[in-house]
């Protein structure tokens, strides 16, 4: 009887091994894994070029990699900005200044230097002609510059107001 055990546990691991699945590392990633690996080249801290409103912005990875968090110290404006993955989607998540907190969706230029995020959706917004951030583009230049450009809806909803950063790496 104990022999039949462990032949019956011996052919179990057997059949175990050969029927579950393996992990493939060759299967291809998504065009948003794509984008998000691509992001995670901006980690570390980064400086505005602005002489006028010089701050502060740190990149950093965090939640066992499933995340890429923003922030930005310019004080009274500070904020957080983070990424993430949402199945086949490159989402971001704008914790703005303004109380609001805007969700976007992303998507990698062909070139594969510039990613663009949408509106979707945000929560503690009215309604979407309060003021919010509608729209961020990041563009890749080289490993050392960076360059960020939003969209913010005005609170009355008639006007879009164009932001421009150029960034470099910090010490």
């Amino acid at each position: 009887m104990k022999s039949l055990c462990i032949a019956l546990l011996s052919v179990l691991m057997v059949l175990t091994t050969v029927a579950l699945p393996k992990s493939d590392s060759t299967v291809p990633q998504s065009d948003a894994q794509k984008s998000f690996e691509k992001l995670k080249a901006l980690v570390g801290s980064w400086q505005s070029d602005d002489p006028k409103r010089a701050f502060h912005v740190t990149f950093r990875v965090t939640s066992n990699g499933s995340a890429i968090m923003s922030e930005m110290d310019a004080p009274p404006d500070d904020m957080i900005t983070m990424f993430h993955l949402d199945g086949d989607r490159l989402m971001v998540t704008h914790y703005c200044a303004a109380g609001n907190q805007p969700r976007m969706i992303g998507k990698m230029s062909p070139d594969g230097k510039t990613l663009e995020f949408d509106y979707l959706d945000a929560t503690n917004l009215n309604n979407v002609q309060d003021g919010h951030m509608h729209r961020l583009v990041i563009t890749m230049i080289d490993e050392n510059h960076h360059s960020e450009d939003l969209i913010f809806h005005t609170k009355d909803g008639k006007k879009e107001i164009p932001v421009h950063f150029n960034m470099h790496r910090g010490q």
